[in-house]
């Protein structure tokens, strides 16, 4: 159960971003953030009124050690940084370099949870590793061209986003997984509000862009949700890294509606990404 919902969340974490590097290219990046961040708020909202077990008698617990308030707090922030560094980074047309080193943004909670007292076996081991490496090959590394600074810094910020926000995350959906995601959202709300006031612009994306905008936001909570709940089924440091495999979904979409021809090394990265995750589901 729980390596099957990590992989259906880099299936949406994929897609997402997918479509918000290619409306970044367009708009502003922190504001199709902000207004994707603020759908996946009321999208979770939503599910939590739908959730009666969340208002019974044992609610999650909130506060304190094990609760999830400060814990999605700490994710929503942290998610915030690694997403404005993506979508700047995606937005400058170097994919090559921002989403291949992004994407080892697993490295932080496997290390954490290793670090915590996870014990792999040697074959989940060399199953995370060739996981790893495929996530990297498979956002087409740009091996042969110059490297500018300003990509990698942005690339290395997503990475440290996310490998933060994923290792909070998991902390707080052992009290509840969707309360800790809404907390994130929240979180960043407050942030979007604030830079709404302080542009006093809100995007002024097109009737034609909105249905792009709630699939990116939904997707993006559902994403995080289905990898908080699927860190209470198994092991912290393998979930991490199957649900950091999303670059394969990603260059797959660009490639299947922008035409974009996929290089050699992102035909290896696939093959070794899915060698990866056999080995780990097998052992």
């Amino acid at each position: 159960m729980a390596s099957i919902l990590a992989l259906l969340s880099s299936a949406l974490w994929g897609s997402a971003d997918f479509f918000g590097g290619k409306l970044s290219k367009k708009h502003t990046p922190i504001l199709v953030l902000g207004m994707t961040q603020a759908i996946g708020l009321f999208f979770g909202i939503t599910l939590v009124l739908l959730n009666g077990d969340l208002f019974g008698a044992n609610p999650p617990k909130a506060f304190g050690d094990g609760g999830y308030f400060y814990a999605g707090a700490l994710a929503g922030v942290a998610g915030y940084i690694g997403l404005i560094c993506l979508y700047a980074g995606l937005s400058t047309g170097r994919m090559g370099v921002v989403s291949p080193i992004s994407a080892l943004s697993a490295v932080i909670p496997l290390t954490v949870a290793l670090v915590a007292g996870e014990v792999l076996n040697a074959a989940q081991a060399i199953g995370v590793v060739i996981a790893l490496a495929g996530a990297f090959c498979a956002s087409g590394p740009e091996l042969s061209q110059g490297l500018s600074p300003k990509p990698i810094f942005l690339a290395l910020g997503a990475a440290a986003g996310f490998g933060t926000a994923m290792t909070f995350m998991a902390m707080g959906s052992e009290s509840s997984a969707l309360m800790t995601m809404v907390t994130m959202r929240a979180t960043t709300f407050i942030v979007t509000i604030s830079l709404a006031i302080r542009y006093r612009t809100i995007g002024n994306f097109s009737k034609s862009e909105i249905p792009i905008l709630v699939f990116i936001g939904v997707s993006d909570f559902l994403a995080n949700l289905l990898l908080g709940v699927a860190t209470t089924f198994g092991l912290v440091s393998l979930v991490m890294v199957l649900g950091s495999i999303y670059p394969i979904v990603t260059a797959l979409m660009a490639f299947k509606f922008l035409h974009e021809r996929l290089h050699q090394i992102q035909y290896v990265g696939i093959v070794l990404a899915v060698a990866g995750v056999a080995l780990i589901s097998a052992s």
